[in-house]
């Protein structure tokens, strides 16, 4: 009976598949069929003996990788940029959202909106761009600090506000697109448990704090645990602009990492070694946060 029924459900459905197929044909070609590429990583690439020729040279990539004295220091690079993202930008999304969701004036409500999530349409070279204008050495914020303080910072060469600045970009650039899941969550929570808390007496902040919080918990549990699986990767546009000769203790993370080793050094083999380091351990991350949130009774993601 549900043999001879799946034809026609397939016929009654095949609007959705086609529909569907552009995604699924998106990720098949430039998602998982690259995947067979991973075999370089245990291979000494010659790209004149193409891949099935090349030597297998084994565990020896991941060997020279884990040894060098450069690993340590892109992990913490990687890692401490992602999680300052994960502790400042993540919750300033948030806050925002909660900050859009109580306007009660529709027209301010949508020019704000606007307003936040321009700078996210702006290329990272115009970010970067202003960023010059402002940080660089004679740019608006040291034309100050000369005349009232009589010297000047050297922002975009020093160590020290390499991180601040690439958060503060992130924050400047993205933080209003991320609302979007946020404001379209907060509009889901039923307007009646308002009423109520408003008739019991409860100020705005115990209503945010005791139904929008919550009503929203689920949606922050998830893009936690998404943002948690891209924890290894950077923005590789926004820190390859930003970094120097004179910050590269700080700036150099895997990203950048595998550009100068796989594309200006042609060793492909090396670099696809650490492209899947980092691809196996945001895999673990994004399983150990999940089995965490499944723990104390969230959802996850699967």
């Amino acid at each position: 009976m549900q043999r001879a029924l799946r034809p026609k459900r397939f016929h009654q459905l095949w609007p959705f598949y086609l529909l569907a197929a552009p995604g699924i044909l998106y990720f098949l070609v430039f998602h998982y069929i690259p995947m067979s590429g991973l075999i370089l990583a245990f291979k000494e690439y010659s790209p004149f003996k193409g891949i099935m020729d090349s030597p297998w040279v084994g565990l020896d990539n991941f060997r020279q990788f884990f040894g060098t004295s450069d690993f340590y220091m892109l992990l913490k690079n990687t890692l401490l940029i992602s999680l300052l993202n994960l502790i400042i930008y993540f919750p300033f999304t948030i806050l925002l959202s909660l900050l859009l969701n109580e306007v009660r004036l529709k027209v301010f409500k949508r020019v704000s909106q606007t307003i936040v999530y321009l700078p996210h349409f702006l290329s990272w070279v115009v970010i970067y761009g202003i960023t010059i204008s402002f940080f660089g050495p004679s740019g608006v914020i040291n034309h100050y600090l000369e005349q009232w303080f009589g010297s000047s910072a050297n922002f975009l060469v020093s160590n020290e506000w390499f991180r601040p600045l690439v958060i503060f970009q992130s924050i400047w650039k993205d933080a209003g697109w991320g609302t979007i899941i946020f404001l379209a969550a907060l509009a889901g929570i039923n307007p009646e448990q308002y009423e109520a808390a408003k008739v019991d007496g409860a100020s705005r902040l115990q209503s945010i704090w005791h139904i929008t919080l919550p009503g929203i918990k689920g949606t922050i549990v998830i893009l936690l645990l998404l943002r948690l699986g891209s924890s290894m990767d950077s923005n590789f546009m926004q820190i390859f602009l930003m970094t120097n000769s004179l910050n590269l203790d700080v700036s150099n993370v895997f990203d950048l990492f595998v550009y100068h080793i796989g594309l200006e050094q042609f060793n492909y083999s090396f670099a696809i070694t650490v492209g899947m380091f980092k691809s196996v351990a945001s895999l673990i991350l994004v399983l150990g946060a999940n089995y965490a949130a499944r723990l104390l009774g969230e959802e996850g993601i699967f």
